[in-house]
This record gives C-alpha cells, sequence and structure tokens, in this order.
C-alpha cells in the first residue's frame, strides 16, 4: 500500500519523513517545482513523485491511484483541498487533511455519506489544532458522565501557510457553539487570559475564524458549550484585515495547545485542563503522520470509516500513545483553578 503526501511544505515535507522507511512507497507532490525537488532530494531513494507541478484534481487523483496509493495526506493551503479530496475519494483512496480552514473543513465533511460507502476514511484537521487538541478533548471527556463545555485555545503558527491562515482567522467570524445553535462573533474580539505550559506561560487569546467547534460539536453528543481562540498580539488584530505587510516566516518557532473541558462526575462537578508545547509544524506533521498509520490500521483506534474528526472517528489513547513515542506529548494541569 502505497502512501502521499499532496503540499510538502513545512508540515507536508515532514509528515513524508515521519512516513518514510517502512513498507509502503511514498510518493509525493507539490505545485512548486523547486519545493518538491528539494523534498525528493533529502529524502532519497524511498520517494517518487507524480506529474510534477500538475494542479488538476482528477490527473493528480487519477495519477496517485495508478501508483497504489491507499492513503493521502493533504497538506495544502486553505481553499485547494475540497475538489482534491472529492476525486481521491471517488477512486477509493483515504484522505487525512491537516487543514484548519473552517470551509475547507465543513466541504470536506460533506463526503461522509460517500466515503462511508466506499470504505474509505476522510480524517480532518489532523494537526496541532485540530488535532491533538481533538485527540486531548476526547479523551478528557472519556472520564466525565457527560460533558457541559469544551475551550480550545493555541498560540503559535508553523510555516507560511499557517501565518496566512492565522492572519485570514483573525479577520473573519468565530464560530462558538452555546444551547445547541451557533454563535458567530468578529474575530479579534473576546480577549481571554490562558495559560499555556511552560515556557509559554500565560498569552492574551481572542475569537477566530476556527474550526474546531465544528468537528467537537459532531463528537460529543451533548456538549452545551465549544470555543475556540487564538493567540495574537495588538499588531495581529491591528493588521488581520490587511494583506500581510510582509513576507511570512518559515518556522514561527515554539507554541502551544490549550483543551478545558467542564462536566459532571455522578453529582459533582469537575474541570480537566490539558496542554502541550511543540513546534506547531513539528507537532502537525506528527499527528498526521499517526493518523495515517490509524487509517492503515497499523495504529488501533480508528472507530468506523467515513469523514469526521480524530475525536469523532479514533479512539484516543493508542494515538495518544502513538504521538508521545514520538515526542509529542501532553501535560495536565494540576494546581488548583
Amino acid at each position: 500500500m502505497s502512501v502521499a503526501v499532496v503540499g510538502v511544505g513545512a508540515v507536508g515535507g515532514r509528515v513524508a519523513r515521519h512516513l518514510l522507511g517502512g513498507d509502503d512507497a511514498i510518493v509525493v507532490h507539490d505545485v512548486n517545482q523547486t519545493r518538491l525537488d528539494e523534498v525528493v532530494a533529502s529524502l532519497g531513494s524511498g520517494a517518487t513523485t507524480v506529474r510534477p507541478g500538475e494542479r488538476e484534481a482528477d490527473v493528480v487523483a487519477g495519477a496517485l491511484a495508478d501508483r497504489g496509493v491507499r492513503v493521502t495526506v493533504l497538506a495544502t493551503p486553505a481553499g485547494q483541498q475540497r475538489a482534491l479530496a472529492t476525486a481521491l475519494v471517488s477512486r477509493g483512496i483515504s484522505v487525512v487533511s491537516v487543514g484548519d480552514d473552517v470551509d475547507d473543513v465543513r466541504g470536506l465533511l460533506d463526503l461522509d455519506a460517500e466515503a462511508t460507502e466506499r470504505g474509505v476514511s476522510v480524517v480532518l484537521g489532523a494537526g496541532f489544532s485540530p488535532g491533538l487538541t481533538c485527540l486531548l478533548a476526547r479523551h478528557a471527556a472519556d472520564t466525565f458522565d457527560h460533558v457541559d463545555e469544551v475551550h480550545v485555545a493555541r498560540v503559535g503558527t508553523g510555516g507560511p501557510a499557517c501565518a496566512r491562515q492565522h492572519h485570514r482567522a483573525l479577520a473573519g467570524e468565530s464560530l462558538d457553539w452555546r444551547d445547541d445553535g451557533w454563535v458567530r462573533r468578529r474575530a479579534g474580539s473576546g480577549r481571554e487570559l490562558c495559560w499555556f505550559p511552560d515556557p509559554l506561560g500565560g498569552r492574551d487569546c481572542y475569537r477566530a475564524a476556527l474550526p474546531d467547534a465544528v468537528l467537537l460539536v459532531r463528537a460529543l453528543d451533548g456538549v452545551e458549550r465549544v470555543t475556540a481562540r487564538l493567540g495574537a498580539n495588538r499588531r495581529d488584530r491591528l493588521t488581520a484585515r490587511l494583506p500581510m505587510l510582509r513576507a511570512p516566516h518559515n518556522d514561527g518557532g515554539p507554541g502551544g495547545v490549550r483543551v478545558e473541558v467542564r462536566g459532571a462526575r455522578g453529582d459533582a462537578r469537575d474541570v480537566v485542563v490539558y496542554g502541550a508545547m511543540d513546534h506547531p509544524a513539528v507537532a502537525a506533521a506528527t499527528v498526521a503522520a499517526v493518523a495515517v498509520l490509524a487509517v492503515k490500521g497499523v495504529v488501533p483506534g480508528l472507530r468506523r470509516p467515513g469523514a469526521g474528526g480524530l475525536a469523532e472517528l479514533t479512539d484516543p489513547l493508542p494515538l495518544l500513545r502513538a504521538l508521545a513515542e514520538r515526542g509529542t506529548k501532553a501535560a495536565i494541569f494540576t494546581g488548583t483553578t
């Protein structure tokens, strides 16, 4: 069974390196010929390419199917995933997406019925957040009799595509789930001080156009409130509705995620807070690689075919163990609230 990675930027290139060396062939593709050549050279003879520079979704999907690819990681920028994922699923190829764009996530969720019928998986948001945060939220929720609230926050960016998405997210509308309905609010509002694992510490986080609630509401029956916030400084918020004033960085440095789950155990109310600190691109690539292994059955935990986030499609514990073995570990807050 071959595995493909489409989009070999800061995350996709690392995903390919994670998966290299197994029994499967690695096929990589990118519309940027220069970047593709660099990644293939770094991977050595274990990787091959298909139609370098090709942009047509049906052509790329057909070429991957001809190579015997059964799972494809989509690490492309926002707005470029729906067409290719549709073409891949129609050919019986599972998809693991690291995208965190709300429209992309909703579009890929529409593939649930076809993916289920064909017996393939479309794993959404398989990155740092959503991704690791979904696994942590699901794991925490499983310790409660009933979950009332989930609050997710993240700080930091990975490569250039991640930085651009961070910029767009602060200019859009946030999606909060409250009392069985969606509440839209202006991104960049709702300042909240969120505490992340050291050395990140406390950071100001704001509402943003993030897909976390879309994925978690599907996974957690009866949850009453789900929010997601993004770390930002004053300049980020002031310039969010303007074109980016300078080229995005290749690596944004360390970042973090925080997941707070509130609910009931018997007659008692309780709160669980998980957090993780890592370079976002590194953590996202590790989560995506482990998601591929889950789809292939190498790592147990995949519950069913179809489209959904990691909190919906998988049992979190085997995946969290696999992530810890690869250096992506979470911590639990043990202080006082």
